[in-house]
């Protein structure tokens, strides 16, 4: 079994796409446009011009995957939930933190603490929230 996070942005997907392809070496694996499906019949309020806009995109991120949308409703809401990103070592997540925090806001910056020799927080410029960790030793 296996649980992936579904991001869902207002009209602003494919930046983000490209985003986390250079903040983190997100790779591409598949991408639906709201225009390659059939007429938008569940989605009464969904924008005039979002034909060329996101239905679904796949992320891999390490093994893991991010699956990302357009909202056809334009009503994402990034609230009570951090995607986390282990870093093997403090050199790594010192560059993916960074990245991720270009045109967004440090809300704890990458520090060493008492559970992880780095650790850090931050919401992007999407208003995602990202947890940077460098996991320690179990002992």
């Amino acid at each position: 079994m296996n649980l992936n996070a579904y991001l869902f942005f207002d009209g602003t997907c494919e930046q983000a796409i490209a985003f986390y392809e250079q903040a983190i070496d997100a790779r591409h694996d598949g991408l639906l446009r709201y225009e390659d499906g059939p007429p938008a019949t569940d989605c009464p309020g969904m924008h005039a011009d979002f034909g060329r806009k996101i239905m679904h995109a796949k992320l891999r991120i390490g093994e893991s995957d991010l699956m990302l949308a357009d909202d056809c409703m334009g009503h994402p809401n990034f609230q009570g939930f951090a995607l986390t990103l282990a870093a093997a070592d403090e050199a790594e997540a010192r560059r993916r933190f960074d990245a991720l925090a270009a045109g967004g806001t440090v809300t704890m910056p990458l520090a060493p603490t008492f559970f992880s020799p780095s650790f850090g927080m931050l919401r992007d410029k999407f208003g995602v929230h990202w947890m940077v960790i460098v996991p320690a030793p179990m002992a």
